[in-house]
């Protein structure tokens, strides 16, 4: 709670599988009585907890998923959303995803989700970030798939696995290697492409 104790809003965030420790339920109780508390992101991937918590916190904590496979199921079992690596990509897709599992709406989920369930798998066949960033290179969204060492950009070996699944999300149904830039005739380049 010590960062807690600075006065600014602060969502814990549980992932065992990088940290190797689980924030237990009863942690999360008492945590949950500080009122700059106000969220955990859960990722461990068991279903079962969120519905512990909620029994245990009441509104008292904004339970995110932080597993973008499981977030609907997540929030359909109480969950108020998920903080989303594939939302770096199809913002507005996620977005309406949350909104159905809210709704509890499990046909509209399912329609939403199909497509960005490759996404989803291979945003993480590499550690976070690099995926994504290639991804986003790679629909134009950003000029350059380059992350900070020590990380390095996406493995070549991937760069179909990911294109395959933005192909499928719907972000484009191109080549991109394909599109023919046009030069000014002056010899300048104009844009980043």
């Amino acid at each position: 709670t010590t960062m807690a104790d600075l006065g600014l809003p602060l969502v814990m965030y549980n992932i065992p599988g990088r940290t190797k420790v689980d924030l237990s339920l009863e942690s999360t109780s008492i945590c949950a009585e500080h009122p700059y508390i106000v969220g955990l992101k859960d990722a461990t991937g068991d279903l079962d907890r969120v519905g512990k918590i909620r029994s245990m916190v009441g509104d008292k904590l904004l339970l995110y998923s932080g597993n973008d496979d499981t977030s609907p199921n997540f929030v359909m079992r109480g969950g108020d959303g998920c903080i989303s690596v594939t939302a770096n990509i199809c913002p507005e897709a996620m977005h309406d995803l949350m909104v159905a599992a809210l709704e509890k709406d499990a046909e509209l989920v399912q329609r939403i989700n199909e497509p960005l369930l490759g996404l989803h798998d291979n945003l993480f066949l590499e550690s976070n970030p690099i995926p994504v960033k290639w991804a986003a290179w790679k629909s134009g969204l950003i000029e350059s798939p380059y992350c900070r060492p020590p990380l390095c950009e996406l493995d070549p070996k991937y760069h179909d696995d990911v294109e395959t699944a933005l192909k499928a999300a719907g972000l484009f149904n191109f080549d991109l290697n394909e599109i023919k830039v046009p030069q000014p005739a002056n010899g300048l380049a104009f844009g980043t492409y």
